[in-house]
């Protein structure tokens, strides 16, 4: 996946404004196009889409120092290519759909870690030209792209899981292999913006150093990410850290943590796996809308994927989604592209970006009229909506409050725009008072950063709060800052059918009381109960076949 971030950084690691005389360090000039740009479209292809399963991971294994083991037969999923005519591929169609969508930049997976070349190659013959469509799809991609305005990038997988040489006693001639694709890939296509390596979790044995050299090479000012030297999954979240020849981290399927110091790209699916899968779920515009105002509230951005069909064709569902989003940036995008995230931090309810003297806050996920957001040093001298409408305000005892009516705002994201008297740059990030805090008697392997208890909570069904394997009795609660009244729960079960006994509490003083009694919850468990006023509130499993985990718990009146 690839991102680009306008943004300058002074000597002392201050923001400044875009008028300074302080020149840009190479690498802030590199990834300045993409800083500014914030949005683009990931695309998962191959003659897997023939089976609607995974790319590359839905292949059986035929290598042990890999990690692949999936459903497909290596016989069956290694010929897919000699029915794989997609006929209906239309390059030009598909550049005109990121566009609609207010995508800036396209990355495509070239290579996937099945082996499988979207290229006419002469380096290995698995490619596109051996298929009955005979068309070099990465050369078609590229001229479309580049007629259109759109930059264009490659995802590059270093393995190769079908190769033998792959990690074995012959990786030096494998590596050999992958270094001559790369030479292709960079130097036949024109302008190559972004080169996206990936990782298996596996060690990295693809000899960064000349690797690394020969794409600086062949293409100076390309924009490179964190993978190729990865030998964890955990390195994709690499906050505050980049090697010399890295200009980008990815965390993946999650938006990443507030960070205007390194950059960085969430790179995500539209649905639920990265290739297409019939029927998928996928998310509504108003989900990735907030997603993309999160992550450019974080100061990074968003790599959006869409998997297309086997006939060649983006899903028209897809389609569908990615145009009301590109009616969105339409209205909205002076908040999104070329700013930066802050001075608040973004949560599920908040973001907020920033450029030049002014403040765009997005309204996500709040139910009151009344917007409160700590103040900042600055006066502020209009408050507008994006939509047209004026903003009443006032400071309040160290506390902005925005009124914005609930019936005025846009369902999606409510765009306030605030002009201050002087710089919006120059003030530091501030984290927003948390509303609840979220704990639970377990979480799996103690990774409270993919599996704690606020994931339950985070409005996010991608997200869930899991307990150890074997797990027959735990708890998950939640302590609310102020009182809450509810009289409605919504639980949502990842696993609908682990637990089999519970009870729903709450805590004034003293004991925890129980509200109700049940035994399976399921995927879409709602009750209504008479109203309780209280700030800890909890479910309490009393029996599991195994490791109970839940997605969403939600108290509501």
């Amino acid at each position: 996946m690839q991102i680009l971030i306008l943004c300058f950084v002074c000597a002392t690691g201050g923001l400044v404004h875009a008028e300074s005389t302080v020149q840009p360090r190479p690498h802030e000039a590199r990834v300045a196009w993409w800083r500014t740009d914030r949005f683009g479209m990931f695309i998962h292809w191959g003659p897997v889409s023939l089976t609607g399963q995974e790319l590359s991971w839905s292949r059986a294994n035929s290598n042990t120092n890999c990690p692949n083991n999936g459903p497909i037969p290596v016989a069956v999923y290694d010929n897919l290519y000699k029915s794989f005519a997609p006929t209906n591929f239309n390059a030009t169609q598909w550049v005109s759909i990121a566009r609609s969508a207010g995508m800036k930049y396209m990355v495509l997976t070239a290579k996937h870690a099945d082996g499988f070349l979207l290229w006419d190659s002469k380096v290995d013959g698995y490619n596109i030209m051996a298929t009955p469509f005979h068309r070099d799809v990465c050369a078609e991609l590229a001229k479309a792209a580049t007629r259109q305005g759109m930059k264009i990038g490659w995802y590059f997988s270093p393995m190769d899981w079908r190769d033998p040489d792959c990690r074995s006693t012959n990786n030096e001639r494998f590596v050999l292999k992958i270094q001559a694709e790369a030479r292709e890939l960079l130097s036949d296509y024109g302008e190559i913006s972004v080169l996206w390596f990936d990782s298996d979790g596996r060690p990295a044995m693809w000899d960064p150093t000349n690797t690394y050299a020969l794409v600086r090479k062949l293409q100076p000012q390309i924009l490179i990410n964190n993978r190729l030297e990865m030998s964890t999954h955990e390195q994709w979240v690499h906050q505050g850290h980049l090697n010399s020849n890295e200009d980008f981290y990815t965390p993946e399927q999650r938006i990443g943590a507030y960070d205007d110091k390194t950059p960085w790209e969430t790179c995500m699916t539209l649905g639920t796996q990265w290739s297409w899968k019939p029927g998928d779920k996928i998310k509504s515009a108003g989900e990735v809308i907030r997603i993309l105002a999160q992550c450019a509230g974080g100061d990074g951005n968003l790599l959006l994927d869409v998997g297309p069909m086997a006939d060649g064709r983006i899903e028209p569902r897809e389609v569908a989604v990615l145009k009301q989003v590109g009616a969105w940036l339409n209205n909205n995008g002076e908040s999104i592209y070329g700013t930066r995230g802050g001075p608040w931090k973004p949560t599920k309810a908040f973001s907020s970006t920033r450029k030049g003297n002014v403040i765009y806050v997005h309204i996500l996920h709040v139910a009151s009229d009344a917007i409160e957001l700590p103040a900042i040093a600055r006066k502020i001298e209009s408050a507008f909506l994006l939509s047209g409408n004026s903003v009443k305000f006032t400071n309040q005892d160290g506390t902005l409050v925005l009124a914005v009516p609930t019936v005025e705002r846009d369902s999606s994201d409510t765009v306030v725009k605030l002009t201050l008297d002087g710089s919006a740059m120059d003030l530091p990030a501030m984290d927003l008072p948390v509303a609840f805090k979220a704990s639970a008697s377990n979480v799996f392997q103690n990774d409270e950063a993919d599996y704690g208890a606020e994931f339950a909570f985070d409005d996010d069904e991608n997200t869930r709060w899991a307990t150890d394997n074997g797990t027959k009795q735990a708890w998950i609660a939640v302590h609310f800052v102020k009182p809450q009244t509810a009289n409605h729960i919504h639980i949502s079960e990842a696993y609908a059918t682990r637990v089999k006994k519970f009870e729903f509490q709450y805590r004034d003083v003293g004991d925890w009381k129980t509200i109700f009694r049940g035994t399976t919850l399921g995927d879409d468990f709602q009750k209504h109960f008479d109203p309780v006023t209280a700030q800890d509130f909890r479910l309490k499993i009393l029996d599991a076949s195994e490791g109970p985990t839940i997605n969403e718990f939600k108290l509501s009146e």
